[in-house]
C-alpha cells in the first residue's frame, strides 16, 4: 500500500537516504528540521511504500505563490508514476491553501523531470544561470497558474 502524508522530524532520516541517492548535493537533516520547525511557508510531504519512505516534496507557501523547493523519488522507485502522484498531491495542498500559480527550478540536463511537469501543465518561464553548486549547471524555471 501507497500513502502520501506530511513529513515529520522522524521522518528526516529517512529521506535523508533518498536525498543522499537523488543529489550530488544533498541538503542536512538540519536544513530539513529547520525547515519544518522554522519556516512557518514549508510543507513537506513523503511518500511510503509499505511503510518505507521512498520520496518526499518540499513547498513554500507565500500569499498566493506556491514554490516546489525539492522533489526526491528514490532512484529504485522512479518510473513507477510516484513522482506524479506525490507532485499531484502537492499541487492539490498548494491548491487547499490558496496558491494560484506554482514554481520550481530543475536542472536543464533532467529532461525525464520536465517531462513530468509538462504533463502538470508547467512551462519554462527563464533560466537561472550557474544555479547548482556542484557543477554550475544552469536552473530551468518552470511555471503553472493553478486555478
Amino acid at each position: 500500500m501507497t500513502i502520501i502524508r506530511r513529513m515529520t522530524k522522524e521522518d528526516v532520516h529517512s529521506v535523508m537516504e533518498v536525498e543522499a541517492a537523488s543529489f550530488p548535493v544533498p541538503w542536512s537533516s538540519d536544513t530539513f528540521a529547520k525547515e519544518m520547525q522554522d519556516n512557518p511557508h514549508a510543507y513537506y510531504y513523503v511518500v511510503e511504500k509499505e511503510d518505507k519512505i521512498i520520496g518526499y516534496c518540499g513547498l513554500w507557501l507565500i500569499i498566493d505563490e506556491a514554490h516546489i523547493t525539492n522533489i526526491a523519488i528514490h532512484p529504485d522507485y522512479r518510473g513507477l508514476k510516484y513522482g506524479e502522484r506525490l507532485f499531484r498531491h502537492t499541487c492539490k495542498k498548494a491548491i487547499e491553501n490558496g496558491a494560484i500559480k506554482l514554481s520550481l527550478e530543475v536542472r536543464v540536463s533532467n529532461t525525464a523531470a520536465q517531462h513530468m511537469y509538462r504533463k502538470f501543465g508547467m512551462v519554462p518561464g527563464g533560466i537561472r544561470k550557474r544555479y547548482y553548486s556542484d557543477n554550475g549547471e544552469d536552473a530551468l524555471v518552470m511555471w503553472v497558474g493553478l486555478k
